[in-house]
């Protein structure tokens, strides 16, 4: 695991809360994840995506891990 972002610098996650359009629970998810479920009634909640450094970094599957990108991209 490294301690910093090897194709950047240092890894900066933060939370935001995003309201659940199925039940109006304030759902908390972080600027790492595109989605998440409701606690409340387990509806998915995504998050208007912009572009992240996964998307262009080569350093990428190093910092979050093939497996990360792959389940990210829409893998199994």
């Amino acid at each position: 695991m490294f301690l910093k972002c090897p194709g950047q610098g240092q890894k900066q996650v933060s939370a935001e809360m995003l309201r659940c359009p199925s039940c109006g629970y304030g759902a908390e998810i972080f600027s790492d994840e595109l989605k998440v479920k409701c606690p409340a009634c387990a509806c998915l909640l995504r998050r208007k995506c912009m572009p992240s450094c996964l998307d262009w970094c080569k350093a990428a599957s190093l910092c979050a891990g093939a497996d990360f990108l792959k389940k990210r991209n829409g893998g199994n």
